[in-house]
C-alpha cells in the first residue's frame, strides 16, 4: 500500500504517522521538539520519526511528506516567514526544502493549524461540507476557513489567526504580538490562568486546574472562565456572520475542558450571530490528536488543497 507522512511540528512535541489514503493514521510515533537546540535539531528530529515510521512499514511506498508546522509557513516557498520565540531561530527555516533534501520525496508544508483545519474539513467533522470554519483554542486561539477543500490561507500564508482580533474583553491587555486587547490574551488557556491570578487567585497548576476549582465552586474561577468563553463565542458569533460557513468546527485543548466553557461558547456565538445564521452547526472535532497529521498528509495526496487562488 502506498501511505503519506504527516508530521504535526508543535512548540513542544513532534508527532507524525503514517497516514492512508483514506486519511486514517496507521503507524505513530512522537519525540520533544528540541525548540533550545534550534532548527537543525528540529529538522533532524523530523527526519528520524520519518525514518523510524518508513522502517516500521517494510515494503509500504511513501508517496511524499507533509509538514503542519509552528510558525508561519509559506507554502509557496516551504519556508518559515516568521515564528515566536517558543521557537528560537526557526524564522527563516528552508523547512520544505531541507526535508525534501533529507528524504528523497515529495514534501508539503503549511502551519500546523492550516494542517489541523484541512484534515477535519476534508476526513473529519466537516467532510462532505463546502465551507468549513475552524477555530482551535487551547495555548493560543487560531484557525482557518477551507472551501471546496481549498485552505484559504492568504497572501503570506497567515491567514487564521483569529487569535489576534480585537475583544472587548480585551481591553487594554498586551497582546505577545505587540498590539493591545486582542482576542488570544483573554481566551486563551494561558488568559485565563493569567486572569485568575490578576484577580487574586491562588496560584495553580496550570490551566486545567482553574476549571476544576470552578466545578468545586471558585466563584473567581468560574468568572474568568466565563469571560474566556464569551469572549471566544462573541467572535465566533462574528466570524459567522462575515463568512456564512456551512458549521464551524471548534477543537483545541480547551474545547474538552468541558460544558462549562463549551456551552457558553456556542451560546454566545449564537447570541452574537444574525438571526438567519444563528443556526449554523457548531461541533466538536472528530480525528482528536491526529487531525494535523492527517491534514498534513493530504497537501500531498490532494492537489486541491493548495492552489494559486488559495495563497
Amino acid at each position: 500500500m502506498t501511505f503519506t507522512l504527516g508530521v504535526d511540528l508543535g512548540g513542544t512535541k513532534i508527532a507524525a504517522g503514517l497516514v492512508a489514503p483514506d486519511g486514517v493514521v496507521t503507524r505513530r510515533m512522537s519525540a520533544p521538539t528540541p525548540a533550545a537546540e534550534g532548527p537543525e535539531a528540529i529538522l533532524q528530529t523530523i527526519v528520524d520519526l520519518a525514518t523510524s515510521l518508513t522502517a516500521s512499514a517494510p515494503g509500504a511506498a511513501i508517496a511524499g511528506c507533509g509538514i503542519g508546522a509552528a510558525g508561519v509557513i509559506d507554502p509557496v516557498s516551504r519556508t518559515v516567514q516568521f515564528a515566536t520565540n517558543s521557537l528560537p531561530g526557526w524564522t527563516g527555516t528552508r523547512l520544505g526544502a531541507e526535508i525534501e533534501r533529507r528524504l528523497g520525496v515529495p514534501v508539503a508544508t503549511v502551519n500546523d493549524v492550516h494542517a489541523h483545519a484541512i484534515g477535519e474539513a476534508v476526513h473529519g467533522a466537516g467532510r462532505g461540507e463546502r465551507t468549513v470554519l475552524v477555530i482551535a483554542a487551547g495555548t493560543g486561539i487560531g484557525g482557518a476557513l477551507v472551501i471546496d477543500g481549498v485552505l484559504q490561507a492568504g497572501r503570506h500564508g497567515a491567514a487564521g489567526h483569529y487569535g489576534h482580533v480585537p475583544a472587548a474583553e480585551a481591553a487594554g491587555l498586551a497582546c505577545t504580538c505587540g498590539g493591545v486587547g486582542h482576542l488570544e490574551v483573554i481566551a486563551s488557556g494561558p488568559a485565563i490562568l493569567q486572569a485568575y491570578l490578576r484577580r487574586g487567585g491562588s496560584v495553580p497548576r496550570d490551566t486545567q486546574e482553574i476549571f476544576a476549582k470552578a466545578d468545586a465552586g471558585d466563584s473567581v474561577a468560574a468568572e474568568v472562565i466565563d469571560v474566556a468563553a464569551t469572549a471566544l463565542g462573541r467572535s465566533i458569533g462574528g466570524l459567522i456572520n462575515s463568512l456564512d460557513p456551512d458549521l464551524v468546527i471548534v477543537g483545541g485543548g480547551l474545547a474538552s475542558a468541558g460544558p462549562r466553557w463549551w456551552n457558553t461558547v456556542e451560546s454566545q456565538a449564537r447570541a452574537e450571530a444574525m438571526g438567519l445564521l444563528a443556526g449554523c452547526r457548531i461541533v466538536p472535532t472528530s480525528l482528536g490528536a491526529d487531525s494535523a497529521i492527517v491534514g498534513a498528509a493530504s497537501l500531498i495526496t490532494s492537489s486541491t488543497l493548495l492552489t494559486p487562488q488559495s495563497l
